[in-house]
């Protein structure tokens, strides 16, 4: 039976078994609410993780979460509770869940992705701890007042974006030295991982773009619907390359953006390996596991009494390239041996 045959009842219902499936699945209980009230009754400090996005191919990540706050002693069901939250990718939510955690006063709240969640949340509390983990530069983005010493209750993990925006274009460039026109996916919501904000990013991509005799053309989407549109506009303007940039509804809809990229035949450089694992010709960025580790490590730290305003942002230092070459043979495309020896893993 097909989705518009459903009733909205129905549908509501499967969304509501798919999210109880995908908590089981992270190793909570069925239901996370009552265990996270109980946690709270028994006296147990209560992590709530705030993502921006939808449930789907996050345990990897809440894994290496889960192992960061083991590495300071802390344990899920024994002496810390997790409470995951999603907002599906829809911003009007962000607000409505950061001031349901407020309220019911958990001990740190943990935004992976979303440095527009982080800004919410900050806006609703300055006493509960933040822990965030994403590509945006948080001086820029005012969440912290400096990444030595953050002040107040925010802290976390960056890429510092900007950086990486133009790396991935380079890199591009390095893989096709012929092309002379790639197409730029942003987020059309405003900020979510970039650096500042969307215009921050593009005006170091032209400049970046135009010392290698580059043009750009610019396409967005808000929605998984918009992905489509913005695929069909690529295809239209006869764009050399795609390059794809970071956020929660990029990463979510990561297998209809490969698919799209395929079926259109352009090349594209992704934000996260698990573009290229999901079918994507190229990706460059920072490993979620180990971000997610370090994030589980300073929530443990502020669990035991450090404050976020003392604890540094950290900045990733490990980025890796990883090239898939079945989707390569496909395109056509032979990658140069300067990428092969810079990839952290190639995909056969």
């Amino acid at each position: 039976m097909t989705t518009q045959h459903l009733s909205p009842l129905t549908m509501l219902l499967s969304r509501h078994t798919r999210r109880r499936e995908f908590i089981t699945l992270l190793g909570g209980a069925a239901a996370a609410w009552p265990l996270a009230a109980r946690a709270q009754q028994m006296g147990m400090p209560v992590v709530a993780v705030f993502y921006a996005g939808s449930p789907p191919g996050r345990q990897q990540s809440t894994a290496a979460f889960r192992k960061g706050l083991q590495e300071v002693g802390l344990v899920e069901g024994q002496n810390v509770a997790l409470d995951f939250h999603f907002a599906d990718n829809n911003r009007d939510r962000l607000s409505d869940i950061a001031s349901d955690l407020v309220r019911r006063r958990v001990a740190i709240i943990v935004i992976p992705g979303s440095a527009a969640a982080v800004r919410v949340v900050k806006a609703a509390t300055t006493t509960i701890p933040i822990v965030f983990m994403n590509a945006s530069d948080p001086v820029q983005n005012g969440l912290v007042a400096s990444l030595s010493r953050p002040g107040g209750n925010v802290t976390g993990i960056t890429d510092m974006g900007l950086e990486l925006a133009t790396k991935r274009l380079g890199l591009l460039h390095e893989l096709l030295p012929t092309a002379k026109r790639v197409a730029v996916l942003t987020y059309a919501g405003g900020p979510s991982t970039y650096a500042g904000s969307p215009s921050n990013v593009i005006a170091e991509l032209r400049t970046a773009a135009t010392a290698i005799a580059l043009e750009l053309d610019l396409v967005s989407a808000s929605t998984s619907h918009e992905i489509d549109a913005a695929f069909a506009e690529v295809a239209q303007k006869r764009a050399d390359a795609l390059w794809v940039g970071p956020g929660s509804l990029f990463f979510d809809c990561r297998e209809q953006i490969t698919r799209l990229a395929a079926h259109y035949a352009i090349p594209a450089i992704y934000p996260l390996r698990e573009f290229t694992e999901a079918g994507g010709l190229m990706s460059y960025g920072s490993d979620i596991t180990e971000r997610s580790r370090q994030a589980g490590i300073y929530a443990g730290r502020i669990l035991k009494g450090e404050k976020p305003a003392n604890l540094p942002v950290l900045r990733n230092t490990r980025f890796d390239l990883v090239i898939n070459l079945r989707t390569a043979r496909m395109l056509g495309i032979s990658i140069p041996l300067s990428l092969h020896t810079q990839a952290e893993e190639v995909i056969e």
